[in-house]
């Protein structure tokens, strides 16, 4: 039976409630375990972050970088200095306002970010195929297909 519980909001069913925590919390472990993935990186967690969050935006300020990260402007000021040393961003006058600098990643910057995507899909390709039957890999993309109404307005 699907009756209605204190945690379920109403107008939702208990199976509905459960499927939404479940995957909450799957999908962020998954998205957790991706990030920890081994790479061959020079690279603390935060420039990495801050670094694919410049990749995922383009041209932003280092204030909205640290409020988009949610650290204070002075860390985002460190980790970028970082990320410069390295020659992965480059700053360049705000052409709208002279004061302010834009951060942008440069070509190494780029091919960086590329290379950890393509490690962390070939770490959970190989996963997916050691930890999962054919049969299962199978109704995962089933699964998969289902969930992907959600991203549908």
């Amino acid at each position: 039976m699907d009756h209605q519980t204190p945690e379920t909001p109403e107008g939702v069913s208990v199976s509905a409630a459960r499927a939404a925590r479940d995957l909450w919390v799957v999908f962020s472990r998954l998205r957790r375990r991706i990030r920890k993935v081994p790479q061959d990186d020079d690279l603390t967690p935060s420039q990495v972050s801050a670094l694919t969050l410049v990749g995922k935006h383009g041209a932003a300020t280092a204030s909205a970088l640290a409020a988009a990260e949610g650290v204070r402007p002075q860390s985002m000021a460190a980790t970028l200095a970082g990320l410069e040393q390295h020659g992965l961003i480059r700053r360049s006058p705000d052409p709208d306002d002279g004061r302010r600098q834009l951060v942008t990643l440069t070509d190494s910057g780029r091919e960086r970010i590329e290379g950890n995507r393509q490690v962390r899909a070939e770490w959970l390709a190989r996963a997916l195929e050691d930890r999962y039957t054919e049969d299962e890999r199978q109704t995962i993309v089933e699964a998969l297909t289902l969930l992907e109404r959600l991203t549908q307005p």
